[in-house]
């Protein structure tokens, strides 16, 4: 493939011909529609610097839709951590602690979800995408993808009821 070589126009044309379809898969992941601009945009220009390190030219889509994944995600964290910081202007500082230990308390055990459930629960329970729209988005069956989304609401509730909550930890520091 000429873009992989470097050719400017090859690149030109590649970058060109993705970023609707790339686009269009952010707006599937991210909460707004900036999120998604700015997801596909980040995943754009890694391709326009990274195409000669892609081995495998079938690879190419995968590949440009994890940035995009990876990129959404990011921009989620980063968005509840504001949204928390937000909040707790308007809570006491203990409340604000507690609510604090509790996001982050669900973000982990999300994060420890394996990828392929990891991405159902977010795109259907976070992100509020429709079945049909959750589905499209990872590439699946209906079917498949409410398998992927039951297993990883098991997993999450199984390690959400194994971790204290941060309202009981909490609990417990004032109490000392």
């Amino acid at each position: 493939m000429a873009a992989q070589q470097g050719d400017e126009r090859a690149i030109a044309l590649l970058v060109s011909g993705s970023h609707a379809h790339v686009r269009r898969f952010a707006r599937t992941l991210c909460s707004t529609p900036e999120d998604a601009e700015d997801a596909a945009q980040e995943a754009l220009v890694v391709l326009y610097r990274k195409i000669g390190t892609l081995r495998v030219t079938a690879a190419l889509a995968s590949w440009l839709f994890q940035i995009v994944r990876r990129e959404c995600v990011r921009r989620m964290r980063l968005s509840l951590r504001v949204h928390t910081a937000n909040a707790a202007v308007e809570q006491s500082a203990e409340d604000a602690a507690l609510m604090r230990m509790e996001m982050e308390r669900i973000v982990a055990s999300i994060s420890a979800l394996p990828p392929d459930q990891r991405a159902a629960v977010v795109l259907r329970d976070v992100h509020g995408l429709s079945g049909g729209a959750t589905a499209d988005a990872l590439g699946l069956s209906r079917a498949a993808m409410k398998s992927r989304l039951h297993r990883g609401r098991e997993a999450l509730h199984e390690r959400l009821e194994e971790t204290p909550t941060g309202t009981d930890e909490g609990a417990r520091r004032i109490e000392r």
